[in-house]
């Protein structure tokens, strides 16, 4: 049996939301920073992988994605409301960073970092959604595959160091797409945020 291998994928894509027969553009990438990543690592959805890894070089694609194939179905346990002590710096509500629609970092009992957006700020608590912001929609994904070949044993190896060395060593910040944890009781991250670039 011949050995499957990891690809390395290049591509450039618009993505839109579905809803009402109405599309709506959510995220698009350019030649310029197209979204690249190595097959069987889970750093792009499983379907997205699985529609775009067949595809050559210059292959065009338009798939879509329904929620049980993309972020899941959208969660009304997922809004927790936290008091305003976890969001305080130097005895100060952290007004800078947290201000409705803000997308933040958390940190739960466990020290697993996790994002999460915040809905409303009162003055007994911050209400945050910890569902991903894609979550409940159909997916569309238009675009191009810019590079598909095997990836190389550097490129691997590479990969597995930052997977497994932490996530995020630039800003301190979730690098991957390991955002969505369980567990609210939080504490309050304001560095550079997720810098997933991608919704995958």
């Amino acid at each position: 049996m011949e050995e499957k291998k990891n690809k390395f994928m290049s591509v450039v894509y618009q993505l839109y939301s579905i809803a009402d027969g109405e599309k709506h553009l959510e995220e698009q990438t350019g030649d310029e920073r197209p979204f690249e990543f190595i097959t069987g690592f889970s750093i792009a959805l499983d379907a997205f992988e699985q529609q775009v890894m067949q595809l050559e070089k210059g292959a065009k694609f338009d798939f879509t994605l329904q929620p049980s194939e993309a972020f899941g179905d959208y969660e009304p346990e997922g809004v927790h409301k936290l008091g305003r002590d976890v969001f305080m710096i130097n005895g100060h509500f952290d007004h800078e960073n947290i201000f409705e629609d803000a997308v933040i970092t958390l940190m739960d009992n466990e020290d697993h970092q996790f994002m999460a957006k915040v809905k409303k700020i009162e003055e007994d608590g911050v209400t945050i959604d910890t569902n991903h912001p894609l979550a409940g929609k159909v997916l569309n994904f238009v675009g191009t595959v810019i590079e598909n070949r095997d990836a190389t044993d550097e490129e691997i190896q590479h990969l597995i160091k930052h997977l497994t060395g932490g996530c995020g060593h630039h800003h301190g910040g979730c690098n991957c797409d390991d955002c969505q944890k369980e567990g609210c009781e939080g504490h309050h991250h304001h560095e550079d945020g997720c810098g997933c670039g991608h919704c995958h």
